[in-house]
């Protein structure tokens, strides 16, 4: 292991604490709320906001979607620009904060803010931005990585930049009360992919790492397995708390990761309009079902420390047992509807990731278009 690590997003954590951004953020600021369809004026979310930013200057935009578009969030870049924001807060689940990063960092830049996502441009500075956390999946609210989608292609990529960790982020459970069955399912499946990709590569011998992720992994199957008590304070809060731990940057430090994963699933998501998590439970069986020679060290560490399987064969039913748990939420594994062939869908899936030059993939880059196409087979219905 060799590695730099730190963190700089300050966590308030736990039942009341919105009220903290009246002081996280300073009362000379030209403060803009960004957030999605309006549910937070639903829960009380927005009115919380209301209160605290009282002595603050704001105003506010809304209607970032999920999986928040480059065509939505330029129209929220062009108001910081003119009216001088200087502080934006993004208050929703991980696509309003990732929109938020996007609208941070491309309203420093003077060209096209898609220039960032394609990496011809390198952000050098951003808007300074803070977090109210109201759906727990991404772990966007303490790590410096957004994803962001461009209707007029159907491009979905990624960005990371240490400009856009924001300065904090709240995560209150009671937020959570409100969220259909199906959000609180693909935050569950979003965080257990999100360890996965940082730990299911080769054994390197990093205790921590592993025994970290092995713990958040249990935490999830617990939480998944007692899911007719998620009214509980106490399952939101694990649930919140073990999707940010699962990505904000620990786990995967010093470390191989993976990513394949959610390359393809990008795809899947721009093309089909899948919802992200649900695009990864779709992709993750059948590509650790081709991997399973590189993988199946730590498969079976998996097994036995996270599942309990020992006997033969430990590798293949750990793959089971982690399509078992999808299903288990009620969330398919394989892509079934998608308005064409399978043959047409998979050449779709394929040529997206060659047009975005991702065709090489995984922490062995062995897997080329051909695995991927592969994969498919098995992944498309």
């Amino acid at each position: 292991m060799k590695f730099s690590f730190a963190n700089p997003t300050a966590i308030h954590f736990g039942q009341g604490q919105i009220s903290a951004i009246a002081t996280a953020i300073p009362t000379d600021a030209k403060v803009l709320v960004v957030y999605g369809g309006g549910s937070i004026k639903k829960n009380g979310v927005y009115d919380q906001v209301v209160t605290s930013l009282a002595n603050h200057q704001w105003e506010e935009f809304s209607g970032v979607e999920p999986n928040p578009t480059k065509e939505t969030l330029d129209k929220a870049v062009a108001i910081v620009k003119e009216r001088g924001i200087d502080f934006l807060l993004a208050v929703g689940g991980g696509s309003v904060i990732d929109g938020t990063k996007y609208i941070a960092a491309a309203a420093h830049y003077d060209g096209d803010g898609w220039d960032i996502m394609t990496g011809s441009h390198q952000v050098q500075s951003a808007v300074k931005l803070g977090a109210i956390l109201t759906l727990p999946a991404t772990g966007s609210e303490s790590n410096s990585g957004a994803v962001v989608t461009r209707l007029a292609t159907q491009d979905k990529l990624a960005f990371l930049s240490p400009h856009v960790y924001p300065q904090f982020a709240v995560l209150d459970p009671d937020s959570m009360k409100t969220l259909p069955e199906r959000q609180l399912k693909n935050g569950l499946v979003d965080a257990w992919v999100h360890i996965c990709e940082q730990y299911l590569t080769l054994p390197t011998g990093a205790m921590v790492q592993d025994g970290y992720a092995e713990a958040l992994l249990k935490n999830l199957l617990i939480l998944g397995a007692d899911y007719d008590n998620n009214d509980d304070d106490a399952w939101r809060a694990n649930l919140m708390w073990s999707a940010n731990q699962a990505l904000n940057g620990l786990i995967g430090t010093g470390v191989p990761q993976d990513w394949a994963t959610h390359m393809i699933g990008h795809e899947i998501t721009a093309l089909y309009g899948v919802d992200h998590a649900r695009s990864l439970a779709i992709v993750q069986p059948s590509l650790l079902r081709n991997q399973i020679d590189y993988k199946k060290a730590k498969l079976e560490q998996m097994g036995r420390n996270v599942f309990g399987i020992d006997g033969d064969d430990v590798a293949t039913r750990t793959i089971d047992a982690i399509e078992a748990f999808y299903q288990s939420l009620g969330v398919a594994t394989q892509l079934q509807d998608y308005g064409t062939t399978k043959e047409n869908a998979i050449d779709a899936v394929v040529g997206q990731l060659q047009g975005h030059g991702f065709t090489k993939l995984g922490e062995n880059q062995s897997i080329d278009l051909d695995v991927t196409r592969a994969i498919l087979e098995k992944a498309v219905a």
